[in-house]
């Protein structure tokens, strides 16, 4: 532990991921140190059987160029990074801003748009592919379209672009506090195969 403290002291904050929310490793962070559970990530897997139908109204890209409506939608409720009020203060509530504007014109980087009939961004999920499954990054619906199947239309884009890659696994994760997203993601058809505890250690 002392060779840990060393490299920890190097830092303002160390993030420690306790895989699998692991009692043992839960208790060990709680006795010696006085890092403070930020946030439970909770990962989900979604197998692909076959390539549903893409909306007519979301378009895939990749390396898309910037997009102020994009980057104006990207405002999310739950995130380690605003419930830990220090990096809140620091102007958390803007990683995910960052997030999006880092993943423009990105190759592997593919944004799936939905528009009404006038042009307006209803909403967009941000993916990507490793050499067998694709990652959901991130997923956001205005909260005026809330409800409408979006969502839904959104994640089938993905799995369309997906099984037409040869790719047959999402991943995808979110927050334990974020119940309409844990919802979403099962009625989706994904399972849970992953709870990981985040710990923010300042120092």
């Amino acid at each position: 532990m002392d060779a840990l403290r060393e490299q920890f002291n190097l830092y303002e904050l160390v993030v420690i991921e306790n895989k699998n929310s692991d009692p043992v490793n839960a208790e060990y962070i709680g006795v010696h140190t006085n890092a403070f559970i930020s946030d439970v990530n909770i990962q989900f897997s979604s197998r692909i059987s076959h390539q549903p139908a893409l909306s007519d109204s979301i378009v895939i890209t990749e390396a898309m160029h910037k997009s102020l409506d994009v980057l104006d939608l990207s405002v999310f409720k739950h995130s380690r990074f605003i419930s830990d009020r220090r990096l809140k203060n620091r102007g958390g509530e803007n990683v995910y801003r960052e997030w999006i504007k880092n993943s423009f014109s990105k190759e592997n980087k593919f944004f799936a748009l939905s528009r009404d009939e006038s042009g307006r961004l209803c909403g967009y999920v941000l993916f990507s592919y490793s050499d067998s499954y694709c990652v959901i990054e991130l997923i956001n619906v205005s909260g005026e379209d809330a409800g409408k199947g979006i969502g839904q239309e959104l994640f089938r884009a993905v799995e369309h672009s997906s099984y037409k890659r040869g790719i047959s696994e999402i991943r995808v994760g979110t927050q334990q506090r974020n119940l309409e997203a844990i919802n979403f993601y099962i009625k989706m058809g994904c399972r849970q195969v992953g709870c990981h505890q985040v710990y923010h250690l300042w120092l």
